[in-house]
């Protein structure tokens, strides 16, 4: 089957609470396109001023806002960046690709970690030249972090710096990561933060060291199961800064209690990490907890916490296969926008909807407030399952525009609907009920693996400050056997209310 790369269609949408909407959607980059396709592609990308652009492992592609023609002839290799600068540290990213849109500085930033070559871990982070993806004088200002100093405990045992993620503020560029025992089955022991020195990094000149803060700490020598695991830090939306001095925020979540017996939990983490780089011993990074609404984590195994695999396909009744719903985190982004008379977090996850025995999954959302000079609180939070209970939803991504609009995208699957990509949105303000439409209806199933990237990605354009961007895949024909064939899908939206 022939299929057009830039197939574009759009679809009417009606509700009680917003007029007629148009939902532009096309094709991203797809396995056929890279050199060597892996299973677990972490799809993630970013609205820019003139370009969107993408990530899957390991690779990049940007699309004019325009026409929504790419970039490139071919998908860029994401070491690409670090190789054209001659930094080998950088040459082996293998996953965990990470694309921001700086908006207050109107740059774009790929960033990621390696696999450990000598024994090394870096993070690696490349910083745009210009916001133009097209210019003939776009560079990239290159650096490298090794991480063996924050991810080594007493014992120099070095632990595996998994599922980073980055935001960015003005204080600096806040990254969070996991830290694995890879001896012990992968197991999640701690997370460590850091801040990069933002400020150099965009003027290409040589970074300070970066300021990391590591739970537990010191790092543990005993290991047991962490339960607060995958750091979000906030990344500024809009082009309307934080107030002067206002600390970094991140949050995590509060897995339930590993006793083989509780299934619930009641409260998310909220971390506070104040940078002066001026004076680092003044640095610190504290750790609160939010009250929520009780939830059950997404496919949640009481036997083994970390394996949140449970998201049914039509083909699982023959294969039993089933998709991973990373329920056991938070899920990217932490969008947050100064609206000068409040600053609002948004964050969403995979919780279980289904009762009796069915883990049914839907979008857990939580919007938290700062009115003052008090650290966030939660302002308001909902659940988005409607319908009957054989639809599965995960695998969120959150956003808002300039008026208070929310959006949220995800992918959803059932016993009788293949895998296919969902967003609902509503008025943060108004309180309305949240509206769920289809982006694309699903065509195919992953039969031969639990894969299912690790996170995906919703934006909002810095220069309308309204229109919505989404990426996450999905599968245009049956993956089986030993083939790789997972497609990426791009969308846009506005609602009517944000001109």
């Amino acid at each position: 089957m022939i299929k057009a790369r830039m197939f574009v269609f759009a679809m009417l949408l009606t509700c009680r609470l917003c007029a007629a909407q148009t939902v532009t959607s096309f094709e991203g980059m797809d396995a056929s396109l890279v050199a060597n396709p892996e299973f677990d592609i972490d799809p993630n990308g970013a609205v820019g001023t003139k370009q969107y652009l993408e990530w899957v492992n390991v690779y990049f592609q940007a699309f004019n806002k325009t026409d929504l023609a790419p970039v490139w002839s071919i998908p860029q290799l994401g070491t690409g960046p670090w190789r054209l600068n001659h930094m080998p540290n950088c040459y082996g990213i293998y996953g965990d690709g990470v694309v921001l849109f700086d908006r207050l500085a109107s740059r774009w930033v790929i960033a990621g970690h390696t696999n450990g070559n000598a024994g090394n871990y870096y993070f690696c982070v490349a910083v745009s030249s210009t916001d133009d993806l097209s210019s003939s004088t776009l560079s990239w200002y290159t650096y490298e972090f090794l991480l063996n100093p924050v991810i080594t405990n007493a014992n120099g045992k070095v632990f595996y710096p998994d599922w980073p993620k980055l935001g960015a503020s003005p204080n600096g560029y806040f990254l969070g990561f996991d830290l694995l025992d890879m001896s012990h089955g992968s197991l999640p022991v701690g997370v460590v933060a850091c801040a990069l020195d933002r400020t150099d990094m965009l003027i290409n000149q040589t970074a300070l060291p970066m300021q990391c803060f590591s739970d537990p700490s010191p790092l543990p020598t005993t290991f047991n199961l962490y339960l607060m695991h995958s750091l979000i830090p906030a990344d500024v939306e809009g082009t309307t800064p934080p107030p002067n001095g206002r600390d970094e925020y991140m949050v995590s979540i509060q897995n339930p209690p590993n006793d083989q017996y509780t299934t619930t939990s009641n409260s998310i983490n909220l971390w506070d990490f104040h940078v002066d780089w001026a004076n680092p011993v003044n640095s610190s990074f504290n750790r609160s907890s939010v009250a929520v609404p009780t939830y059950t984590p997404g496919c949640y195994n009481l036997v083994h916490t970390p394996k949140t695999v449970c998201v049914p396909e039509p083909s699982s009744k023959v294969t039993h296969n089933y998709v991973d719903s990373v329920g056991d985190r938070l899920m990217p982004r932490l969008s947050y926008r100064n609206f000068g008379s409040y600053e609002s977090f948004l964050v969403s996850h995979t919780v279980q909807t289904g009762i009796n025995g069915n883990k049914q999954t839907g979008i857990r959302w939580y919007e938290l407030r700062i009115g003052g000079s008090a650290p966030p609180t939660l302002y308001q939070s909902g659940t988005i399952s409607p319908g009957g209970p054989y639809l599965f939803r995960f695998m969120p991504s959150i956003a808002q525009d300039g008026v208070g609009n929310a959006a949220v995208g995800y992918n959803v699957s059932g016993i009788a609907a293949h895998p296919g990509i969902k967003a609902s949105r509503w008025n943060l303000r108004n309180g309305s009920t949240p509206y769920e439409f289809w982006i694309l209806q699903g065509a195919a199933d992953e039969e031969n693996s639990t894969h299912w990237g690790d996170y995906t990605s919703m934006t909002v354009d810095p220069v309308d400050n309204c229109t919505f961007w989404y990426v996450t895949q999905y599968f245009a024909n049956n993956e089986t056997g030993a083939n790789i064939n997972w497609n990426t899908r791009l969308s846009k939206f506005k609602l009517s209310s944000c001109h």
